[in-house]
């Protein structure tokens, strides 16, 4: 598996890591094993929230990562309605219960919520001098939201805007993408395959997906995946519902698209005009 220096931070992290949102929906057993097929794959960045099923996930992230702490970059988040600077303190400690650690290598901000983002990240930065977390960042941020944070936190303090990205959803290109490039942020891709809204085989889009599979040997969510994170400053993190489809993920972590196959992808999907607000899930 791929991996690259996250944001600012001198962390290596895997390309490809894991989403759990849902996850608890189906079958427990399964859940913990795709989770566990991942990290043999080296899909060791997992990503959670107290918010996914109302802490179960993070349960169930605990138990498919006991034993192998050490190898896995986790990631959870804090709802904006629990962050002010006690609040954010609260959170966090109940997560790393439910989750059975005693650090997260990341604490985000879910989306910009009614509580001072200088409370939130006075949190941040005192959970961080307990070593509780160990980097903090935020999520759904636009533009403006992540200049508030970077005036308030300063150069190299915010590590990651984990946002809505797949091939027919491209709004961060316009301008988020390239304010976390100038000020060295990663960027996360969330429901990198849509959110059930993969582009089919009767499609133009999925048809030139499959041809472009077909050359390397590999499937069109694999493709996909790998354009999703064509740029160094780029990392996706798709959830996998069994052990067959967390391979079928890792698989995009060694692919190797040309520049002409790049090239066609992005006029098959197009980036499209900008919004008034950046899309969410």
């Amino acid at each position: 598996m791929e991996r690259r220096r996250f944001g600012p931070t001198a962390r290596e992290v895997a390309v490809i890591g894991q989403g759990t949102w849902e996850i608890e929906r189906g079958d427990r057993g399964r859940a913990i094993a795709a989770l566990r097929r991942s990290l043999d794959l080296g899909m060791t960045h997992v990503d959670t929230a107290e918010m996914y099923g109302a802490g179960a996930v993070e349960e169930i992230v605990g138990e498919a990562i006991a034993g192998r702490r050490k190898e896995v970059f986790l990631v959870s988040k804090v709802l904006p309605e629990h962050a002010s600077r006690n609040g954010t303190v609260a959170a966090c400690e109940k997560s790393l219960a439910r989750l059975n650690t005693d650090r997260l290598d990341a604490y985000l901000l879910h989306w910009p919520g009614e509580h001072p983002l200088a409370d939130t990240i006075a949190a941040f930065e005192h959970l961080q001098r307990e070593g509780k977390i160990l980097a903090w960042g935020v999520s759904n941020f636009d533009v403006p939201d992540l200049e508030a944070a970077w005036t308030i936190a300063g150069e190299g303090r915010l590590v990651c805007n984990q946002v809505l990205y797949h091939l027919q959803e491209r709004a961060i290109e316009h301008a988020v993408l390239p304010w976390c490039e100038r000020h060295r942020v990663g960027v996360v891709a969330y429901s990198p395959f849509g959110h059930g809204g993969f582009p089919g085989p009767r499609t133009a889009g999925g048809r030139l997906l499959q041809q472009i599979a077909a050359a390397h040997n590999a499937t069109p969510r694999q493709v996909a995946l790998r354009f999703l994170v064509r740029r160094p400053s780029l990392f996706a993190i798709p959830k996998a519902s069994s052990p067959e489809h967390a391979a079928e993920n890792a698989g995009a972590g060694e692919l190797r698209l040309t520049e002409a196959e790049l090239a066609l992808i992005d006029a098959a999907f197009p980036l499209g005009p900008r919004r008034r607000e950046l899309p969410i899930l």
